[in-house]
């Protein structure tokens, strides 16, 4: 005698372990089915039995997958796809409650009616089904299951403010994609769930969500048909969804279907609102907290007994009227509306004219719209699919080929991948259906390894767009409290755990641009926290490094390599700047403290090696007096003084005090004191900085380029640079300081009243073309006159001749000497009177002079009428030996420093009062001090008396 079949009916809201309830009781009998309500959700439990009994055992049957071993015991499918006839022993229809859905309804009601184990049948769904099962299985036993964890309401909360493991709820998929963007920016990042997924893509973004890679998860109404996830809060980003004909408000019973999947085991959960969804009002929240909803009276249904003798008879049973009160016909489904569509073709119609092409019409009727474009285009799809069996008994492999071949593609954004994977599932369903493929093997295989492509892609797009990993990397590890591991390469690339986020430029990290709002205050904050370690070892290598790989900027700014790691600021004296370190907050005291002392140690090495004169010169013990005020003048001025700024200061000098000082390498030049060795460019670089610092200037000048005798003047250059920087301005251009002390040697030779011409050796020391020296002589106040002769020959040219062409220049030794500006006094002190007359017009011209070669030149005089006010010493005030032009006695007015005009043979102003003459023996010349630089010099200058 045989055992009666048991009906069970499991109520109860989510989170109570019906599912699982089920799969224990099927693998307690020798056979089973268990139908469920998503593709996903079969993947789900067919993974876990297969864990449980081995796959060899397990079917899995969805429209679009079929993995059914020889040795099948259990069957897990979706509904549809649920074997009828089979007489297994044990039955589950899971979601039982999707009878009233408008769209679905219908199958899940047949199987409530028709479904049975030969030993057990178990429903499982809502407590609102049980009235309707009562109803219409009136043998069927209840159980109830009640929630193992509570679920409470948590109000509405901005996505910002979402707490970690949360679910928020799309009812679009653009909808979807917004949150999750917002997501990736506020919070690393989030996984994306939705039903049109491929199990593959779904179970690789649920890994992602599921291992902690991302705390957040962006999701449609799918997750709330039985999907396990560890979700601790739901919200919901609006109330209202689009159920494929109209915009509905959703009911309460299917908000807590989807908020039940907050809390798992005993966890509990939470729900609530974001975005531009309002706040549940009390009732509707209270109802969902204690699971009350509006018991369903009517459940959709359509006749199961179908008619095949013709499509007419098909279509008029598929549009059959139930007879139970309980029941309600269901809307006309995709699969009616194709059929009716086709009918309407007169070549189907034709092959469709005994029973079994009626069916084999209807069952390509069934064929899911997965690509969703439009029931014209479907229809003409099915067509063609259906004319193809209907001839040739199955789908040509070429023209199958074709369409697979069209859809293998990985490239694209994600709305192309996911056009892609729509498109293969209709070829995966054609591909399951017995006898439709001539090698179904081959074809399944196939459509299944393009389907894994493409979701793979899928997969990985969506990563790349919705999950910053390295944010969410960072953060879970922070989250953790771990230790997180900090690497930097030789380009600076800071990397934290194998995540780029930035680099480190000397002691300052400078985060990933591309990061922004509080996904860049994230990533700051876990990637300091992991370089303090590094910030240490980069301090210890910083401060053994040698002073070869550190260098000031012609700024101040003070660099290791490429990487600026300070800047020098003003100190107590000139020479003694100080430091200001680029070091982080996060690095720590000992850090900072460590780069700014060896900053210090740097830049004191450097101004003790670059102005070692000076110093010496500070630091010497034998100096007193005048000599050492003298010496503290020097030293505040970097080493170079305008002469007109310590014109009595050096009238106060003895010849002592002159001499010890120049054994320090002083010049007393005629317009500018200095020293020589200061004038390189190296200490000019550091010099001019040192003096923008002293100036509080907030953009420093920089130094004129190396070599070069002159260069433009800088019309806006602060008071002061052209000195410091070694040159002295004269019009447009600024000539070199030790340069134009030459320069005045030989013009105080010349007669700058009655006119002299430029020599070779002025154009040569100036390295100048006679008309830019020209310009250089009007520029030091000079008047000239421009006048054309007939050229002299090479044999015929005298002393006096000029020189028309740029001579050549011995750069080199140019680069050697220190350099000075002239200026207008070199003039006045060149108006000494001249060596004797200059030949007027050595070279007479030719007689010929329509074959003369004429050439320009110039007659330089003096031009201004009064000395200026920041004129040049007299000749009585200044060092060394002076060219006397041909011994030409000076006069009185000369001698005793009167103011008169400079002094030539020619044109002069005649001396006042009356010559003396003494008959007193000539003095004894004072011997040359031998320590004198200018020894040398001077002894030419007395040998060639």
């Amino acid at each position: 005698m045989s055992t009666p079949s048991r009906i069970v009916a499991v109520l109860g809201p989510t989170n109570t372990g019906k599912t699982h309830y089920a799969i224990d009781r099927m693998l307690g009998h020798r056979t089973g089915i268990i139908g469920l309500p998503l593709r996903l959700l079969a993947r789900e439990v067919y993974d876990k039995i297969v864990a449980i009994r081995g796959p060899s055992v397990v079917a899995l049957v969805t429209g679009e997958e079929r993995i059914v071993p020889p040795r099948t015991k259990y069957w897990v499918c979706t509904v549809e796809a649920m074997p009828e006839g089979m007489g297994a022993d044990f039955v589950a229809v899971d979601e039982i409650q999707l009878c009233a859905d408008p769209e679905r309804g219908h199958v899940f009601t047949d199987r409530l009616l028709r479904s049975r184990g030969l030993l057990e049948t178990i429903f499982m769904g809502a407590e609102t089904m049980r009235g309707p099962i009562q109803a219409l299985v009136p043998e069927a036993q209840f159980v109830r299951r009640e929630r193992m964890s509570e679920l409470v309401y948590g109000g509405s909360k901005k996505i910002s403010r979402m707490p970690p493991r949360s679910a928020i709820v799309g009812f679009s998929v653009e909808n979807v994609y917004a949150i999750a963007e917002l997501l990736r920016r506020q919070k690393g990042g989030a996984a994306v769930v939705m039903g049109a997924l491929s199990p593959r893509t779904r179970n690789a973004q649920v890994e992602l969500y599921q291992n902690g890679e991302v705390d957040y998860l962006v999701a449609t109404d799918a997750i709330g048909m039985g999907l396990n996830l560890d979700i601790d809060h739901v919200a919901f980003s609006s109330l209202t969804k689009f159920d494929g004909r109209r915009m509905r408000a959703l009911a309460p019973n299917e908000l807590a279907q989807i908020a039940g999947r907050a809390g798992r085991g005993m966890s509990h959960g939470s729900f609530g609102v974001t975005g531009e969804a309002p706040p549940l009002d009390e009732g509707m929240a209270q109802a969902i907290m204690e699971h009350r909803f509006t018991p369903l009276k009517k459940l959709n249904w359509r006749n199961a007994a179908l008619r095949f003798g013709t499509v007419d008879a098909l279509i008029h049973a598929l549009e059959e009227s139930p007879d139970n009160e309980n029941l309600l016909k269901a809307r006309p489904a995709d699969d009616l509306n194709t059929l009716k569509t086709l009918s309407q073709i007169p070549e189907v119609m034709a092959r469709a004219s005994d029973g079994e092409s009626v069916r084999l019409l209807w069952d390509v009727c069934r064929i899911p719209d997965f690509r969703g474009i439009s029931h014209s285009e479907h229809a003409n799809l099915l067509e063609v699919i259906f004319n193809y069996l209907h001839q040739n008994g199955a789908l040509p492999d070429d023209w199958l080929a074709r369409q697979i071949k069209r859809i293998d593609r990985t490239d694209g954004d994600i709305d192309a991948l996911s056009k892609r994977l729509a498109y293969i599932r209709t070829w995966t369903y054609v591909a399951q259906r017995r006898g439709w493929v001539k090698d179904e093997n081959h074809w399944r295989g196939e459509t299944r390894a393009v389907e894994d492509r493409v979701s793979d892609a899928l997969h990985e797009r969506l990563t790349q767009r919705f999950v910053d990993r390295r944010t969410s990397v960072l953060l879970r590890r922070l989250k953790q409290k771990e230790a997180l591991l900090a690497e930097v390469n030789d380009k600076g690339e800071v990397t934290v755990e194998g995540e780029f986020v930035g680099r480190l430029e000397g002691f300052r990290f400078s985060p990933d641009k591309s990061a922004q709002g509080a996904e860049a205050k994230a990533l700051k904050s876990a990637s300091l926290q992991a370089l303090a370690p590094q910030f240490h070892l980069r301090a210890d290598r910083f401060y053994n490094a040698p002073d070869t790989e550190i260098d000031y900027t012609e700024q101040g700014g003070l660099m290791w390599g490429e990487h600026a790691v300070g800047k020098l600021v003003a100190g107590a004296e000139p020479l003694k700047p100080m430091v200001e370190v680029f070091v982080d907050e996060a690095a720590g005291p000992d850090v900072a403290q460590k780069v700014q002392r060896r900053l210090q140690h740097f830049i004191d090495r450097k101004v003790a090696a670059l102005f070692e004169p000076l110093t010496n010169l500070q630091r010497d013990e034998e100096l007193s007096g005048l000599a050492r005020g003298f010496a503290f003048r020097m030293v505040e001025a970097l080493g170079i003084l305008p002469r007109v700024a310590v014109a009595q200061e050096v009238k106060d000098l003895d010849q002592d005090a002159r001499g010890a000082l120049r054994k320090h390498g002083i010049r007393f030049g005629q317009f500018t004191i200095f020293m020589p060795l200061l004038l390189k460019p190296a200490p000019t670089r550091l010099r001019l900085v040192l003096w923008s610092l002293a100036q509080g200037l907030q953009e420093f000048p920089e130094a004129p380029p190396p070599g070069l005798v002159t260069v433009p003047a800088i019309k806006d250059a602060p008071q002061g640079y052209d000195t410091m920087s070694g040159y002295r301005d004269a019009g447009d251009r600024s000539i070199r300081i030790d340069m134009l002390e030459r320069l005045a040697d030989m013009l105080r030779s010349e007669d700058s009243r009655g006119g002299f011409e430029a020599k070779a050796d002025m154009l040569s020391i100036t390295g100048m073309t006679l008309e830019q020296f020209v310009e250089l002589m009007q520029g030091l106040g000079y008047k000239a006159e421009k006048g054309e002769r007939a050229k002299v020959k090479a044999a015929a040219e005298t002393a006096t001749s000029t020189v028309d062409a740029t001579p050549e220049v011995d750069i080199a030794a140019q680069a050697e000497a220190p350099a000075e500006t002239v200026a207008a006094e070199v003039a006045e002190a060149a108006a000494e009177p001249a060596p004797a007359e200059a030949a007027s017009d050595a070279a007479e011209a030719p007689s010929d002079e329509a074959a003369a070669e004429m050439e320009v030149f110039y007659t330089f005089t003096w031009g201004r009428v009064n000395r200026p006010a920041n004129r040049g010493p007299r000749r009585d005030q200044t060092d060394g030996a002076r060219p006397q032009g041909k011994g030409k006695p000076r006069g009185k007015g000369q001698q005793d420093g009167g103011r008169g005009k400079p002094q030539g043979k020619k044109g002069g102003r005649p001396q006042q009062g009356a010559k003396t003459f003494s008959s007193r023996p000539t003095r004894p010349e004072k011997k040359i001090d031998p320590d004198n630089p200018f020894a040398a010099a001077l002894m030419g200058l007395k040998d060639g008396k």
